[in-house]
């Protein structure tokens, strides 16, 4: 198990220590994203005037809204990549087919030239045989 760290951040202006199992460079970033969110809620109107409470679930929301907009975003990466993935064997499935066809296709041309030199060998002893009579 990983041990805790106690980290130093900065939200919203005061100095909280976190203690967890993540990295500093980890929580940094989340502090970072808070304050970012808490940027964009007082740049709204009517923000500053809604109740300590009020802030405090509006800032909920809107990072429940990103949590499940980027959820939604990776299942669609997901399924894209999953059809990727398909679309991916069945390419390789047809290219093996392709060979395979291609192989035989080579090697009936090479059975082919065969006949028809044996062919070519009973046309020159035919018209041997007919100019000898």
């Amino acid at each position: 198990m990983a041990s805790k760290n106690d980290v130093q951040v900065i939200i919203d202006g005061r100095v909280l220590t976190l203690s967890a199992n993540e990295s500093e460079e980890y929580m940094q970033k989340i502090a970072l994203y808070i304050n970012n969110k808490l940027e964009e809620l007082r740049a709204m109107s009517g923000y500053k005037r809604m109740s300590s409470d009020m802030q405090r679930i509006m800032l909920e929301l809107n990072m429940a809204d990103d949590y499940f907009k980027a959820k939604k975003r990776i299942a669609e990466l997901e399924s894209d990549l999953d059809e990727r993935d398909k679309s991916e064997y069945d390419l390789k499935h047809k290219l093996v087919a392709n060979q395979l066809d291609i192989e035989s296709a080579t090697k009936e041309i090479e059975s082919l030239k065969d006949e028809i030199t044996e062919l070519q060998k009973q046309i020159v002893r035919l018209e041997a045989s007919s100019s000898r009579k």
